[in-house]
């Protein structure tokens, strides 16, 4: 990554990304250094503008956050920190610094997350019908993958 667009401070803001939710974990700015160590260790480095140094997030705390991707944007002067954080990421023991995960934000992932395994396993059972069931069966029945994901009837 050496066409990042650092600004006269030789920062570039990093907006930090649950890998696995998508959640914004949070925001802080990366010198070279921090992203070198970042790339080198694949665990995420940002550079302390109140300490003036290099800080590896979670080097006090055990809440280091792991290196998933690391994506530039269209003008190269942002990065996409993707994470699979080891704790929170906030100091103050929230997951976000952006305020508590609340039950709304954890219901929507989860309807999210069985809508997307009840559309995977529905495109796998159209492709490989059951041995065992006729077809006509299979028209009056619920479809197998609906049985299987639970919640439809």
């Amino acid at each position: 990554m050496k066409d990042i667009a650092f600004d006269e401070r030789g920062l570039v803001p990093a907006i930090v990304q649950d890998a696995a939710t998508g959640a914004v974990l949070m925001l802080a700015y990366m010198d070279r250094e921090a992203l070198d160590a970042t790339l080198r260790t694949k665990e995420v480095h940002f550079h302390s503008r109140s300490r003036g140094r290099l800080w590896k997030k979670g080097e006090t705390s055990g809440n280091v956050m792991h290196l998933v991707e690391l994506v530039p944007d269209c003008d190269a002067d942002a990065l996409l920190v993707k994470v699979h954080p080891a704790g929170p990421a906030c100091h103050t023991g929230d997951a976000t610094c952006f305020g508590p995960v609340n039950d709304r934000d954890l219901g929507r992932f989860l309807s999210e997350l069985v809508a997307l395994l009840r559309q995977r396993i529905c495109s796998r059972a159209e492709r490989t019908p059951s041995p065992r069931s006729s077809s006509r069966r299979r028209t009056r029945r619920r479809p197998r993958c609906a049985r299987r994901v639970g919640s439809a009837r």
